[in-house]
């Protein structure tokens, strides 16, 4: 995921042809195809209470996944 103002997403698909789903506390809007299921980003609110959208970068066109770095998170240290 890489994270990004929501008003710097620019869509190519018409958002009204874009399905949400929500749980839990239902804070973020996951938004995906209702086609195909894919889940190409979602919105959410950000720590400092800007608006902000978790894209899937396997979702841009043209992305070279090997140049995007990563960062391991060991959740099992918490």
């Amino acid at each position: 995921m890489w994270f990004v103002p929501r008003e710097k997403l620019r869509l190519l698909t018409p958002e009204n042809e874009i399905s949400t789903y929500t749980f839990n506390k239902h804070i973020i809007k996951h938004r995906f195809c209702p086609t195909c299921g894919i889940h190409p980003y979602g919105e959410g609110v950000g720590p400092n209470g800007n608006n902000m959208a978790a894209i899937n970068i396997r979702c841009i066109e043209g992305i070279d996944l090997a140049s995007v770095p990563v960062q391991n998170y060991d959740d099992l240290s918490l």
